[in-house]
């Protein structure tokens, strides 16, 4: 966050709570456009609006996008004339600082602080839509996310322990090629 950022109680619990519990996956849930977003939400030069910042997992992040994308039903309509239809041609994914740059997004905090990757889910064109219309975003988006939870299984995963079986606390894993270590949990 940037020098002078306010955050709000309920965003400083939330921070908290990632730090204590070792979570390798999650999910914003917003509303206005219908597009699955992946960090970095921040631009890397903070005068640039709509500009390219990938993380060095951006290989990671947009293939857990496109699992949602792909099943959801709308996302994955190839229709330009629909709601969200002017990210068909990226295949209903972007990444946040390309489509517009914010500092302080959950997705960027998990990515650099956590061993955590998030991505943002615009669920529909509407930022607040009526009550009668929740059980539709809900069953368009309910595959979707299912698709997306089991993504967490992709990857590499195990206990680090030292020689004698013990599992090691915090120990530090580098992928060659991918500048962005994670640490092991309790």
């Amino acid at each position: 966050f940037s020098p002078g950022f306010q955050v709000a109680p309920e965003t400083k619990a939330v921070m908290k709570w990632l730090r204590s519990i070792p979570f390798v996956l999650s999910a914003s849930l917003h509303g206005g456009e219908l597009v699955v977003t992946y960090p970095y939400d921040y631009s890397r030069h903070p005068m640039e609006e709509k500009m390219f910042s990938p993380t060095p997992d951006e290989k990671m992040f947009k293939m857990l996008a496109k699992a949602y994308a792909d099943a959801h039903p709308v996302i994955s309509d190839r229709s330009e004339l629909r709601c969200g239809g002017n990210f068909v041609k990226r295949g209903g994914i972007i990444n946040g600082a390309e489509w517009y740059s914010f500092t302080g997004g959950m997705a960027d905090f998990n990515y650099l602080h956590t061993n955590c990757f998030e991505v943002t889910v615009e669920v529909g064109c509407e930022k607040f839509p009526l009550e009668e219309e929740l059980f539709t975003i809900w069953h368009e988006n309910r595959d979707a996310l299912l698709n997306y939870m089991e993504m967490v299984h992709r990857g590499i995963k195990g206990i680090v322990s030292d020689k004698f079986g013990n599992p090691i606390k915090n120990a530090r894993i580098s992928v060659r090629g991918i500048q962005h270590d994670v640490t092991t949990g309790n």
